[in-house]
């Protein structure tokens, strides 16, 4: 199972302002690195008419595997807008929809192109819950969209605060392992990054972020949050040792934008830690 660290920026909002555009898991999973990114506008010759769900999520995939180049993407998601022309209530293209939406909204430098993919991945993310409610899969990826959505719009981040936990907290009573732990990320972005006027609580942040890596240790991005929540509580020698370990870990094989957008983040940590 892919997860969130390895497909995505970290879903967030930058701490101590309600929300602004840059990093948001991951979340983490921001365009700290460049990816040559292109515009909305570049698409590619639409896929063959015809093609079976199966097939059209295997055609997905492999695109997605190649995400790097925000091109592939978009590919993927012109393959999955086909496939579902003709089986539109599929669970499995539903939910890759929403993720496929999230990671182009989040990577993309194009702020029209970002707010429609968040959008549609909002979308795609409520059909994917509403045709199977008790997987993860549907729940994780339309709290991430709303993440996304928040990240670029102040009346939506007021407003998706609870739809975000909503979701978050329903994918830990479904699996709290998926996406390697993602969304205890997730929901400690929320804590971390939120006014406190709405509950913002940097504790509490730092308690889902450790019980996040407790069953995922290898989740970079997670090790990073955690490395800022220490030192937004003043626990730099804490901080720095998350820097230490992550710095040391080896990214997994085909996942290394993902441990390079860690590895940014946390260098830029490290600037303010001197």
């Amino acid at each position: 199972m892919d997860q969130l660290y390895n497909s995505t920026r970290s879903i967030g909002f930058h701490a101590g302002k309600w929300p602004k555009p840059g990093i948001f898991l991951l979340i983490g999973v921001a365009s700290f690195v460049a990816y040559g990114c292109r515009k909305a506008t570049s698409t590619t010759p639409a896929e063959p008419v015809g093609v079976s769900t199966a097939d059209a999520v295997r055609r997905a995939d492999d695109l997605y595997s190649a995400r790097g180049d925000l091109l592939k993407v978009r590919q993927g998601i012109v393959v999955l807008r086909q496939a579902q022309a003709t089986d539109a209530s599929n669970y499995d293209l539903a939910w890759r929809m929403a993720k496929f939406s999230y990671y182009l909204g989040a990577h993309s430098s194009d702020e029209a192109e970002q707010d429609k993919a968040f959008r549609d991945g909002i979308s795609a993310g409520k059909l994917a819950v509403e045709s199977q409610s008790g997987k993860a899969d549907g729940h994780f990826w339309l709290g991430a969209n709303y993440g996304g959505s928040a990240q670029i719009s102040t009346l939506a981040g007021l407003a998706q605060i609870e739809d975000i936990k909503r979701e978050m907290e329903t994918v830990l009573k479904i699996d709290e392992r998926y996406q390697g732990g993602s969304a205890y990320m997730v929901l400690g972005q929320v804590y971390q990054q939120s006014p406190r006027i709405l509950g913002g609580d940097t504790q509490k942040a730092i308690e889902y972020f450790e019980k996040g890596l407790r069953i995922a240790p290898d989740n970079a991005l997670l090790r990073a949050h955690l490395a800022e929540a220490y030192a937004d509580a003043h626990r730099n020698e804490e901080a720095r040792k998350q820097i230490t370990v992550l710095l040391a870990m080896k990214p997994t094989p085909s996942y290394e934008p993902e441990y390079n957008d860690a590895v940014a983040l946390i260098k830029k940590l490290q600037e303010k830690l001197k």
